[in-house]
């Protein structure tokens, strides 16, 4: 992607220092630190059981590292206590810097009993407590940038999955967020629909959103990215620009998930 001003000289949104989370006897997040800047979209890569999704958890504290520190514009998220037993210590804190966080899972999570305009409206509505109005004219808006304005009163069992999807990105982007999250968005998709999901996340990518998805998909993470993480049983293995990471890799576990990933 091509930046207008360099990224290096554009503030951090998100800062992550040494960053360990553990399951029971598994660790998983063995210390990753890295950034993401304004306008700055941070692909992780890697397989199944490398910590990216855990990792992606950790930032909005879905899931509570037992070591480290993640900051969102410079402001640290408080934690108390020792692991496993480690917490947030303060929820108006967290409550506040999640309504800047806009996440998109693997599964879309949308409310069945409510219209798709509903979805959308929900948490501007309930957590940012905005006019009515003002909310009911963005989510309109939000649909229409992702394609599916159309289906504004329909309710998600009326949709396919792509669309369902593209409505879970139009929810997300309707607090206004910071920060776009993506989990392995497409997981879930057929490939004729996954297409769909893709082309809205390069939208906003070109939009200059500030942005970190996993993704399976190296072509995409390819050609939406700045910045590409590949990690590796817990830790950061390598990173690098796209041309970097893609045509000049120096791990040789990278080449191994690069050279897999390329037949599948």
């Amino acid at each position: 992607m091509t930046q207008a001003e360099p990224l290096v000289s554009k503030p951090s949104v998100v800062a992550i220092r040494d960053l360990h989370k553990s399951f029971g006897a598994l660790e998983v997040l063995k210390g990753i630190s890295f950034e993401a800047r304004e306008g700055e979209v941070v692909s992780l890569i890697g397989s199944s059981g490398s910590g990216k999704s855990t990792l992606l958890r950790c930032i909005n504290m879905l899931e509570v590292p037992d070591q480290g520190s993640v900051s969102i514009d410079a402001e640290e998220i408080r934690l108390r206590g020792r692991p496993p037993h480690r917490q947030i210590a303060d929820e108006h804190q967290i409550r506040r810097i999640r309504s800047e966080l806009g996440m998109v899972f693997q599964s879309f999570n949308l409310w069945a009993h409510l219209s798709i305009l509903d979805n959308v409206m929900e948490a501007p509505l309930v957590v940012q407590k905005r006019p009515r109005a003002e909310v009911e004219a963005e989510a309109l808006a939000m649909l229409a940038k992702v394609g599916i304005a159309e289906k504004a009163h329909a309710y998600p069992n009326q949709l396919s999955g792509g669309q369902q999807q593209r409505a879970a990105i139009a929810r997300a982007l309707c607090i206004n967020p910071r920060v776009m999250l993506f989990d392995e968005p497409t997981s879930a998709l057929d490939p004729e629909l996954e297409v769909e999901v893709l082309r809205v996340i390069k939208l906003l990518a070109d939009e200059g959103r500030t942005m970190i998805l996993v993704t399976h998909d190296m072509e995409f993470a390819r050609s939406v990215s700045d910045r590409v993480i590949f990690l590796h049983q817990g830790l950061i293995e390598e990173e690098g620009t796209p041309d970097q990471v893609f045509g000049a890799t120096r791990s040789a576990r990278l080449k191994q998930f690069l050279n897999a990933a390329s037949h599948t």
